[in-house]
């Protein structure tokens, strides 16, 4: 016969199970004595339940609560008893019932803790050591729980769309642009290796050169790139492609399927989204992914430096530069100190120098650059800026990526630092019409924005064929949440025509093509249809829904910043007997 080990679940029991007889199993979340009557926790995923052992009434039970140990495992019977009046535990949703239990098995007993589970000061390190009782605190099942909920409500989205989901390969071949590949040695090929996927773009298409027309796939993606809070080396996308639609089709299912995502974590999102264009987000906000939560918007000042006799100003205006501003309201008062961090701030973003217009309460004006401006052309700056008595206008002049990104970080610190940012706000937006290729002055030549499969704008066509690389636009758009981007997609190239364009722009010759992308080029000939897609970073958007600003907390078993598993202390070494079957030689002595 069969030992029952769980009825019920701990969470539950309430008022409505009094007088049932029960059979719980769980952790023994904590154990209280007092006066000799032991008060026992219960916890299961589903919450907690109060078991009691009284030397009078269950004395058996109660010899073997005297002697137990947190998180140790045990299953208990007994039937759901009515709590006293005065220990009723509103916060609890079993706080009306306990249960006096005739019957306990201890499991397993558990040793001594590496660390308590419900101390929020314990280090990363020590959680992702014991990860495995981590998962136990209640913020972490709540947010692998929320998780599950996002991706069953998008799944369930996308079936009812028509799509199918269909898996694509993990071993690959490595190819260029994009970060650093994962290689995996191959033991029957000698010499060769396969590639992690960093994205299932390739195939993806492939499929819809098959007919498949809608696919959608939760992917495991992998890139050997340095981390931060928002990046591992391993992650997830939902990734989806559909054949036969334009950016506005696209746009629309996906609003579709991110409003089902936020609903599943108890969030309205109002659609249509706003749209603005690339360049508008970079002139409004220094950013292609804005967070408009708030103001503190970029206005332009390059005409009025130009008129100006500020030299410096206008020497980078000459050299194809720009001027632009952002006004900081009500800092006025700041002190020299504070105003030489500020400019230090400015520098460590990669401005230059930084000017600045003070409107002081009194109503006079205090600035280094005065000198240089007429009375029309300070009047100009202070109408553009909409400046108070009490505040700073800030400039910054050199090449637009410069001033952008300065400008757009000065933003972002001072809407955090005076507070302007309402945290339960839910700002999303797209950003569409950015540049097919951004210049790389690490790499000496332009790169793709997106990815080399991304299809340019059809009116800029002739630029793209004459090398007028920096003014061709791209159909790419992106899904912005906070100031984060969530996800991003294009229109494709279905035209061998138009790709071998795109890849002669990257310098990338017919060789080099054909070795890389042969496979995906030659099924082009073969009949494509025209088709886009989008993939959204789950990982990312879990994070963002559950309020924590790491990855790491809404992954079951995440690497660290070094790329490493603290728990399972992967990668490890490989012995000589597997390096010499993948035909591999170590130049690094083993430790």
């Amino acid at each position: 016969m069969k030992t029952l080990l769980k009825s019920n679940n701990c969470g539950e029991l309430n008022a409505k199970n009094i007088g049932e007889e029960v059979t719980l199993s769980g952790w023994v979340s904590c154990v209280r004595d007092l006066g000799g009557i032991i008060f026992l926790e219960l916890r299961d995923r589903s919450g907690f339940f109060q078991l009691v052992a009284d030397p009078q009434i269950n004395p058996d039970i109660h010899a073997v609560f005297s002697k137990l140990k947190t998180e140790s495992v045990i299953t208990v019977k007994g039937k759901v008893t009515k709590r006293p009046d005065e220990t009723y535990n509103e916060k609890l949703a079993t706080g009306e019932v306990e249960s006096y239990p005739n019957y306990v098995n201890v499991l397993t007993e558990a040793e001594t803790l590496p660390f308590v589970l419900d101390d929020e000061n314990v280090s990363e390190d020590i959680r992702l050591k014991y990860r495995y009782l981590d998962l136990r605190r209640a913020p972490m099942l709540h947010n692998l729980t929320l998780r599950h909920k996002v991706v069953t409500a998008m799944r369930e989205y996308l079936n009812g769309q028509d799509f199918l989901e269909v898996e694509t390969p993990i071993l690959n071949k490595t190819t260029p642009e994009g970060a650093r590949d994962y290689l995996v040695p191959s033991r029957v090929q000698e010499g060769k290796f396969y590639a992690l996927p960093q994205s299932p773009q390739i195939f993806k298409q492939l499929l819809m050169v098959g007919g498949i027309e809608r696919y959608y796939q939760i992917a495991k993606c992998f890139r050997d790139e340095d981390l931060r809070a928002d990046r591992q080396p391993e992650f997830t996308q939902v990734d989806l492609e559909m054949s036969f639609v334009n950016q506005d089709e696209v746009i629309t299912m996906v609003e579709g399927l991110v409003q089902s995502a936020f609903k599943a974590a108890g969030v309205d999102v109002q659609l249509p989204l706003k749209r603005i264009t690339w360049q508008e987000a970079m002139d409004r906000f220094g950013s292609d992914k804005p967070d408009t939560r708030f103001g503190l918007e970029l206005f332009n000042v390059t005409d009025i430096m130009e008129a100006s006799t500020f030299q410096a100003f206008k020497d980078v205006i000459a050299a194809g530069g720009t001027v632009r501003a952002i006004k900081i309201p009500g800092i006025a008062g700041y002190s020299r100190k504070e105003m030489d961090d500020v400019r230090n701030l400015a520098i460590s973003f990669g401005a230059k120098g930084l000017a600045w217009i003070t409107y002081m309460e009194s109503g006079e004006v205090k600035s280094p650059v005065l000198k240089f401006l007429s009375e029309d052309q300070i009047k100009e700056i202070q109408n553009r800026a909409d400046a108070q008595n009490g505040d700073i206008v800030f400039f910054v002049a050199d090449k637009p990526k410069v001033v952008y990104d300065v400008l757009g970080r000065f933003r972002l610190y001072f809407g955090k630092k005076l507070n302007m940012i309402n945290e339960d706000d839910h700002a999303l937006l797209w950003v569409v019409n950015f540049p097919m290729f951004e210049w790389s002055d690490e790499e000496g030549r332009y790169m793709a924005m997106h990815h080399p499969f991304t299809s340019p704008n059809l009116e800029d066509m002739d630029k793209l064929r004459n090398g007028d690389l920096g003014h061709v636009n791209s159909i790419a758009y992106d899904i912005v949440y906070n100031g984060t981007e969530l996800g991003g997609g294009s229109v494709r190239i279905h035209t061998p025509e138009v790709q071998k364009e795109v890849f002669k722009a990257l310098g990338l010759d017919d060789a080099t093509v054909q070795e890389k992308f042969g496979f995906m080029v030659n099924a082009f000939r073969y009949g494509t249809p025209p088709h886009a897609g989008l993939a959204i970073g789950l990982d990312r958007l879990i994070a963002l829904l559950c309020r924590t600003d790491s990855i790491r907390d809404v992954i079951a078993f995440p690497k660290n910043s070094g790329a490493k598993c603290l728990m399972s202390d992967a990668p490890g070494e490989a012995s000589l007997q597997q390096l010499r079957e993948l035909h591999l030689k170590s130049t690094v002595k083993p430790k």
